[in-house]
């Protein structure tokens, strides 16, 4: 004799839970850090600390990450073409800081070069994607952008920056 058929519901339940609970939870998957950066057509810079960055396919390669609606950089990324994803080192602690920071130039001091669409690739990260900005899903307060991977590169054996908690950790004992 099979259980009776439960019917599947047609919305979530509300949640039972704050939104600081659920941050603090998010906090606990540990995440690697990245930046993402771009150019305007206007030849700016544009840059921001992200660490909610996955694979999506290999083939084709495609990658995601998604980015507030009320972040500043958002009609510039939003727009464009392309972009970059530069995968941080663990000696890279104070770029994420820095290009977290708001009201500040999150360029100064940086070195970089720019990739063949144009997005900066910033020097000593342990990886680099260069991807065409191929589709943007709105959902919640983010929009996810999907990005196709047109070019990547990495430094082998370059030790990760972690995030997890919001406490930024260079070392990971194996």
């Amino acid at each position: 004799m099979s259980a009776p058929s439960i019917p599947a519901p047609s919305f979530a339940s509300a949640p039972v839970f704050s939104t600081p609970e659920f941050r603090a939870a998010l906090g606990m998957f540990a995440t690697g850090v990245t930046i993402v950066t771009a150019r305007t057509a206007q030849g700016e810079l544009v840059g921001l600390t992200a660490n909610s960055f996955n694979s999506v396919s290999l083939s084709p390669p495609l990658v995601l990450w998604s980015l507030g609606h009320a972040a500043g950089a958002m009609p510039s990324l939003r727009s464009g073409t392309h972009y970059a994803i530069n995968i941080l080192a663990a000696d890279q602690k104070n770029l994420a800081e820095q290009f977290a920071r708001k009201g500040s130039d999150r360029w100064q001091g940086v070195e970089y070069a720019l990739g063949a669409s144009g997005a900066p690739l910033l020097a000593g990260a342990a990886a680099h994607f260069e991807c065409f900005n191929r589709s943007r899903y709105e959902e919640g307060d983010h929009v996810i952008f999907v990005g196709e991977v047109e070019r990547c590169s990495h430094r082998p054996g370059a030790a990760p920056l972690l995030f997890h908690g919001g406490k930024f950790y260079t070392e990971h004992p194996l």
